[in-house]
Parts: C-alpha cells; sequence; structure tokens
C-alpha cells in the first residue's frame, strides 16, 4: 500500500473484478484444493455437505411474488377508488390538478405491478427480485427469511477443508446427487462417503448419488403424518421384495396391482405402487389403523429401495454420522461469524455472486492450509512451483515463433523440420 501510496480500488472495480473472473476465481479455489491435496491435508474418504444462506444485496422490499403483488395490487385500487370519488366533489382547478397527479402516480405503480406480473407468468418464477435478480426470499433460520442465495458447501472431514461449493437461488431437496458427482470428479474416485442432514433427503437425489456410485448418510426425516394410532404407521409394515407385498400389524397382506402412478411432490414427480387389502373392509383394528373408509394404501416409492438402504447405514453408523455439524459447519462458522461474511457484496446476477463466494472460500482455503502445514515446507514448494512455471514460460517464449506462424504441410513427413 505505501508502494502504491494508498491508491485503492473503489467499489466499481472491485465489482467488475468479481463479474468479470468467476471462472478464474473458481480455479484458483480449485488450486487450493490441490495445494491441500499436495499436502496431504484431503483424506477423501468422509465429506460432509450442507447449505449455508448469505444475504443478498436485495431488500425484502424488492422481493416480490404473486401474493405480495395482488396485496398492492388492491391497495392501488382502493386509493384510486377514494382519489376519484376525491376528484368529483373537488373545486377549483388547483385541487383537481393535485388530485389528478396522485391519480397518475398510482396509476403508474399498478403499471409497475402488472409489469412484475408478467414477468413472473412468462418465466415460471415464483419470485421475482428488482435489485438482485437471482436473489430469493428464504428462510434462514427458523421462521426468519432473507432475501439470499444458498451457497451448497462439500467439507473433507480430515481437516475441515472446502473441496467444493456451488452457489443456488433454491432449496436443498434437489442438490445432494449433483454434489455426490462433482466430488467424484473433484477426488477422481467414488470410495467416499457424504454425510447430509434430512432436508436433502429426496428419492431422485439419492438415484443419482447411487449412479455415480457415491455412498450417501442423509438424516431420516420425522414421517409428515400419523396413523390414528401410530403402531399402525407404515413404518410398522413389513416390506417382502420377492412377492412385493406388505404385511400389516393385523398381519394381513396387501398386495399390488403393478401399475405405477406418477405423484408430484412440489416441482418433482415421482412413481409410487398402492397396495391394498380386502381384508381391510372387515379388520377390526380399521379404526386404529385408518380413517380412509376405503381401507389402509400404502404407497410405495420407486426409490424405496435406496431410502431404506440408507436408513440401514445410519442405524450401523451412529458415530460417523454424528460428525457431520463439526465438518461441515467449521468453515461457515469461521466465514459467517468470525469474518462476518453474513452477506454478499455484489448484486446483479448470480454470477457475480459465485465470484464473491469463490474469493471467500479462497481465502479460508489458505488460511486453513498455512495454519496446519510447515511454513518451510511451504516456502520450499512455492520454489519449486515457480521454478516450473519460470521454465514453462521460458519454453513458451521460445517456441512463441514458431507456434503463431502459419503451418505448411512438409512434404518430408517430418514433423517439426523446421525446428532446430
Amino acid at each position: 500500500m505505501w508502494l502504491l501510496k494508498g491508491l485503492a480500488p473503489d467499489h466499481n472495480t472491485i465489482s467488475n473484478f468479481r463479474k468479470d473472473n468467476p471462472k478464474a476465481i473458481q480455479k484458483v479455489f480449485r488450486q487450493t484444493v490441490q495445494l491441500a491435496k499436495h499436502f496431504d491435508l484431503i483424506g477423501g474418504k468422509l465429506l460432509a455437505g450442507d447449505s449455508t444462506k448469505l444475504r443478498a444485496q436485495n431488500s425484502k422490499k424488492n422481493n416480490f411474488n404473486p401474493k405480495k403483488i395482488e396485496r398492492h395490487l388492491a391497495y392501488i385500487d382502493n386509493k384510486l377508488e377514494e382519489f376519484n370519488a376525491e376528484l368529483d366533489l373537488a373545486d377549483g382547478d388547483q385541487n383537481k390538478k393535485v388530485i389528478q397527479q396522485h391519480i397518475d402516480i398510482q396509476n403508474k405503480r399498478k403499471d409497475f405491478y402488472n409489469d412484475l406480473t408478467q414477468q413472473l407468468e412468462e418465466s415460471g418464477q415464483t419470485q421475482i427480485s428488482t435489485s438482485d435478480p437471482d436473489s430469493r426470499q428464504m428462510i434462514t433460520r427458523n421462521n426468519i427469511t432473507e432475501v439470499a442465495y444458498s451457497v451448497q458447501t462439500t467439507v473433507d472431514a480430515k481437516h475441515n477443508i472446502p473441496v467444493d461449493y456451488k452457489i443456488t437461488n433454491e432449496n436443498d431437496s434437489k442438490a445432494m446427487g449433483g454434489m455426490a458427482r462433482r466430488a467424484k470428479t473433484i477426488l477422481g474416485k467414488n470410495n467416499f462417503t457424504m454425510l447430509y442432514d434430512k432436508g436433502y433427503h429426496t428419492g431422485s437425489e439419492f438415484a443419482y448419488a447411487h449412479k455415480h456410485g457415491v455412498e450417501v448418510m442423509v438424516a431420516i426425516p420425522e414421517v409428515a403424518s400419523h396413523a390414528p394410532d401410530i403402531a399402525f404407521d407404515v413404518e410398522h409394515f413389513n416390506y417382502d421384495k420377492q412377492n412385493d407385498c406388505y404385511t400389516c400389524p393385523a398381519n394381513e397382506w396387501l398386495t399390488t396391482n403393478s401399475r405405477w402412478y406418477n405423484k408430484s411432490r412440489g416441482k418433482s414427480i415421482n412413481k409410487i405402487k398402492q397396495y391394498t387389502s380386502k381384508a381391510c373392509k372387515v379388520c377390526e383394528y380399521s379404526v386404529r389403523c385408518t380413517n380412509n373408509k376405503a381401507g389402509r394404501m400404502p404407497e410405495r416409492s420407486e426409490h424405496a429401495d435406496l431410502i431404506f438402504e440408507n436408513k440401514q447405514r445410519i442405524a450401523q453408523n451412529k458415530q460417523m454420522y454424528r460428525q457431520r455439524q463439526a465438518i461441515v459447519e467449521h468453515p461457515c462458522g469461521i466465514i459467517k461469524r468470525q469474518w462476518g461474511f453474513y452477506y454478499l457484496s455484489t448484486k446483479k446476477g448470480i454470477k457475480r455472486a459465485a465470484a464473491d463466494v469463490g474469493l471467500i472460500f479462497t481465502a479460508y482455503s489458505l488460511r486453513r492450509i498455512f495454519n496446519l502445514i510447515d511454513i518451510n515446507e511451504l516456502k520450499k514448494y512455492l520454489k519449486l512451483l515457480g521454478a516450473f512455471i519460470f521454465g514453462f514460460l521460458t519454453v513458451i517464449k521460445q517456441f512463441k515463433p514458431v507456434l503463431t506462424q502459419p503451418f505448411i504441410p512438409n512434404p518430408s513427413g517430418k514433423l517439426f523440420s523446421n525446428v532446430r
């Protein structure tokens, strides 16, 4: 700072740097992972994943959904009725002019909200933010919401070093499979286990992780609805895979017609089978089992086998799973609590936000690595790296005249015959 006489970049320069270099910043972060691997700081056996919310540069006031827009339009319509009534009763041109100005303002506001409605209909989105268009209102903790981005992270258990991050504006339910695939690519193998909380418990994500050969352990969410007597909850029904049927607590068989039905859950569609039994109509336990007059009809998802295998892994590895929070929340705790990065400094899109997050995680990884390795070993490594880069650039410089000239086929068939 003294050599530059106190010259410092302003906010536009910093913002433009993030805007112009999101991929380069991600590559720098990738190199921190390679550095950690070089010094054997990444175990690559146990990983934990989770998301953290970072507040966007977009206030709640400038975030809209259909219900909020509808409330604003209803308020404007009421104000227009009041102003039009006042206009009819007003005396004098001056008073009418003032009232008309209020009416024009409300009509402009109405056009603004109608435009937002049209944008939502055309995009198919459920929200729209006017300052940072890709940000979304999300639950950050308990019932507190913020207009934010969700940062998916994958952290290695050996020294709590992040190996991957991805910034999104969606919830966690569809994130696990993609992060597992990315971890497989980064580590160059798939013989590792990833730990997640119950927000990631989605059948299709289990299937995607299984497709890539990655073992996952996801906390089991609570049952959404219970039977009148919890002793008759579906978890107490025994499934026979060979005969594709259930045995209920009353020891009756429930069978299926083997037809798959589509069942929507949010934006996703799952295939399910239904199981029924004629015995339900005369069963003495029917009142305790179900309120449905047609009898009990448990459903089985196409991903039920993978969900059951996850349940078994959790039961068999409780101590391993308990490490999840300590692993994945270490980086986010330091970044948010110690460094104060509860928010992003950029706006105008998810790419700039990703660059901002990339710099934060790069800083964390470097600081973590420097705290773990011997300083002399680091200096030795940097000298070797510098020598390699210098040698590489020297070779490129020597060959530059040859590499930049047009290619001319060599009749002799000898490659680079004109290069000495």
